[in-house]
């Protein structure tokens, strides 16, 4: 079976700390699967701010995420705190991708940096009154690519 690997760019412009919570945890005593992309959500929302936008306003049009990979490195556990980086990739026309680094510090490893999940989402730039596709802003693509 093929297996995703997402090849992470090499410097990341945003990073931010999570802490999980204990809603975020399942059955088996670590942080869900889905509650991963939730993770990158905050991520993403508080990314997003650094460069005063949202994801209803993003220099004047919406944003909508077409598609997301997820590579799990390891477990997240109630009370870790999530060191999540962030930063944009390949832009295009309509839209552009963001990868992720989630880690933690393990202190029962010695405090060691564990990766938690690498993750890429595509993100499309949408007007949300036409329900259509919009064109990624000049604005915008300028403050991702830096």
């Amino acid at each position: 079976m093929a297996r995703i690997k997402i090849d992470l760019p090499e410097h990341f412009r945003f990073t931010c700390q999570i802490p999980v919570r204990i809603t975020d945890i399942n059955y088996g005593n670590h942080v869900g699967n889905d509650m991963v992309l939730s993770i990158i959500h905050e991520a993403r929302m508080q990314y997003l701010s650094s460069l005063g936008y949202t994801e209803m306003n993003f220099a004047g049009t919406g944003m909508i995420m077409a598609d997301v990979a997820i590579q799990f490195k390891s477990e997240l556990f109630y009370g870790d705190i999530v060191n999540a980086s962030v930063t944009a990739g390949e832009v295009s026309k309509i839209g552009f991708e963001l990868f992720y680094k989630l880690e933690t510090l393990r202190p029962t490893q010695g405090n060691k940096i564990v990766p938690v999940a690498f993750v890429r989402t595509g993100m499309i730039c949408y007007d949300y009154e036409k329900k259509k596709i919009a064109v990624l802003p000049a604005e915008a693509m300028v403050k991702l690519i830096g």
